[in-house]
């Protein structure tokens, strides 16, 4: 986390003016970005928590990185060289953050055991958060940026845009529909939870959609 991250222009989508907003898409998670997260993050989503705990809702339906501790996630991969971070930031604050990693290898049919880039972690400021806020969020983009980037480091690595990851339940549709991902159904190796993985070819037409 010492190092100056590199930075790229990106826009979001400020929801209620429905204008594009000015952001940056760092290539690194650095102090300033866990420091959000410490203050700003953690004290939203308590009071998110509150608000689904006073109204009754399942816990079952609770944001499920709810217990992502994002400061002890990036200083268990400090010193790997296989681990790449990101960052989102647009009005001086980190708006989403996302950990990839190159040591898993593909499993769909045609790209067996081809190297691919494995999505870890990734999540989204809880303002920006749909389904935590009922309502709509401050910035739209952060998830859809987030996997163009892992796209195109997937492509800088080698690996021709191949991506993989394992989805919490609540972002099972916007993997499938949005992102365009092959659903390979639950993986009893991994807390059951259902593992996606993407074709040269499904992140060319990705990335052309959101051209």
């Amino acid at each position: 986390m010492s190092r100056s991250p590199t930075v790229s222009p990106i826009a979001l989508t400020h929801v209620e003016s429905r204008e594009l907003a000015d952001a940056e898409l760092w290539d690194a998670i650095t102090e300033k970005n866990l420091a959000d997260w410490e203050a700003k993050w953690t004290p939203e989503l308590l009071r998110l928590l509150e608000a689904l705990y006073d109204k009754g809702v399942e816990r079952r339906l609770w944001p499920q990185s709810r217990h992502w501790d994002w400061r002890q996630k990036t200083q268990a991969i400090e010193k790997r060289l296989d681990q790449q971070c990101f960052a989102i930031v647009c009005d001086g604050m980190t708006q989403a953050m996302m950990i990839t990693e190159l040591t898993k290898r593909a499993r769909l049919k045609g790209q067996e055991n081809d190297h691919l880039v494995y999505v870890d972690f990734v999540e989204a400021a809880p303002w920006n958060r749909r389904e935590i806020l009922g309502e709509p969020p401050r910035y739209s983009g952060c998830g859809s940026i987030l996997i163009r980037a892992a796209i195109e480091y997937s492509k800088l690595e080698g690996f021709k845009g191949r991506i993989g990851l394992h989805s919490l339940p609540q972002a099972n549709d916007f993997y499938a529909n949005k992102v365009g991902m092959t659903d390979m159904g639950q993986d009893p190796d991994y807390q059951n939870l259902r593992y996606f993985e993407m074709t040269p070819e499904q992140a060319e037409a990705f990335i052309k959609e959101g051209d």
